[in-house]
């Protein structure tokens, strides 16, 4: 009888096991139907996006929970730069990587780092560091969605909000860190940000976080992680002080430069001559001749980003723009951390349609309505304005750049055309709408959490 029950029990084990197997194998087969895709965003996408080898994010040997995330974010395959940088990311080299804006960056190093990080490990394994607090805000948002179904845990911290608040943060678990250099250095100084345990170290917008207003910051960053560590740089410039950082820091590192020519392809720029005087006129006239057919189409929420040079013509421009009776956001970095937050947040969830900024706004930013950027005031650095058009034309899609230029301006003009090697073209007195509007046929599934960022 005995024999006979650990026969049955066998049986049973064998049985149950097969089960579990057949289970398994369905749903290797069948998860991605169960996951809640947004819809295909059908817009027409640029090469500056579709130039790939063809590979799927499957083919990088990703765990099925990080997968499940990226497919759930609406990324539906890797751009050019996430083909080039994911790979080598994970086999632990340090990557020196230059790609245009809006092109997937964040994506290209949050995926290698998520799937790098030990959710068993109750430390500190990975930190990014960027050069604005909005700009740090979107990344988490981006890593906290991708890492939905796996058991990490993503901290952002940043200048201009409670201490207190984030080191109570920081004694809980955490082990990815999303940060301004300000705020981690204060966090490491303290001894309350323990960075034993941190293998990788992320540097997006380097060329800025290198610049003169965070000089040694990043040495000092350097300075408290171990030994044996992964750094990983991107940006769309790369100016001497990157190559002075790299040759100090970096080891052996793997180099991708996807920056044949500057600007976006799907970015068309104009210029139109004015005086400082018309400028507000010529805004408006902008607004309604150019602008309003998109409300009569119906097309999709079109929004525009307006660039001034300083913080104080950021603030009398929003209150002329809101005067013309139009919506109008303005932000600057002298504003209240709580207040940038609540403009940031509301702007991107398209509350209102057009947004005044300075400088402050032009790094790593992406809302995907945003198909034109108006250079109220042009600036005086190629970098600026290359920075600042890439607001629009967000990963390969269409927008373009209007820029009012004074006598003043004339020799800028012409010399960021050079350095650029680009072409901004008079102002015609009609502007094709498929230069920056999705076509009707394409107007569905716009979301902005459709396309890798």
């Amino acid at each position: 009888m005995m024999t006979e029950t650990h026969l049955n029990s066998n049986h049973m084990l064998n049985s149950g096991l097969s089960n579990k197997s057949e289970i398994d194998k369905m749903d290797d087969v069948g998860w991605k139907a169960k996951l809640k895709i947004p819809p295909k965003d059908k817009r027409i996408k640029t090469s500056d996006v579709t130039d790939t080898r063809g590979n799927e994010f499957e083919e990088f040997c990703l765990k099925r929970e990080l997968l499940m995330g990226i497919f759930e974010k609406g990324w539906e395959k890797p751009s050019p730069i996430q083909e080039a940088s994911i790979p080598i990311a994970l086999s632990g080299k340090d990557i020196l990587a230059r790609a245009k804006n809006g092109t997937g960056k964040t994506g290209a190093y949050s995926i290698p780092v998520l799937e790098q990080v030990d959710p068993r490990k109750d430390v500190i394994q990975a930190l990014v560091i960027v050069p604005t607090r909005e700009l740090a805000l979107q990344t988490s948002q981006i890593c906290i969605e991708l890492a939905k179904h796996m058991d990490i845990k993503v901290m952002v911290t940043t200048g201009g909000t409670n201490l207190r608040d984030d080191i109570m943060r920081i004694y809980q678990k955490v082990q990815v860190i999303i940060a301004t250099p300000g705020r981690i250095l204060d966090l490491m100084d303290k001894n309350v940000a323990n960075m034993e345990h941190c293998k990788i170290l992320v540097l997006d917008e380097a060329d800025k976080l290198l610049s003169q207003d965070f000089k040694g910051m990043l040495d000092h960053v350097i300075s408290r992680l171990p030994h044996e560590r992964q750094i990983l740089l991107y940006s769309a410039t790369f100016p001497l002080t990157v190559k002075q950082f790299m040759e100090k820091h970096l080891r052996d590192p793997y180099e991708i430069n996807l920056m044949e020519e500057l600007t976006l392809k799907g970015v068309t720029q104009y210029y139109a001559f004015v005086q400082e005087r018309q400028k507000v006129h010529c805004l408006n006239t902008l607004f309604s001749k150019y602008f309003i057919h998109v409300l009569i189409l119906q097309l999709q929420i079109t929004q525009s980003i307006i660039f001034c040079n300083s913080t104080q013509r950021v603030e009398l421009l929003a209150k002329k723009i809101t005067d013309l009776g139009y919506c109008c956001y303005y932000i600057h970095a002298k504003m209240a951390q709580a207040h940038r937050n609540r403009v940031f947040h509301d702007f991107r969830a398209g509350l209102c349609r057009n947004l005044v900024s300075s400088d402050l706004f032009t790094r790593g930013i992406d809302v995907q309505a945003v198909n034109v950027v108006i250079n109220f005031d042009f600036p005086k650095m190629a970098e600026t304005y290359l920075h600042r058009i890439g607001r629009s034309g967000r990963f390969g899609h269409l927008g373009i750049a209007i820029n009012l230029i004074t006598y003043e301006d004339r020799f800028n003009l012409h010399r960021i055309e050079q350095e650029l090697g680009t072409e901004i073209k008079p102002i015609p007195k009609v502007i094709d709408p498929s230069l920056y509007v999705a076509r009707p046929e394409d107007s569905n599934g716009m979301e902005e959490g459709n396309v890798s960022k």
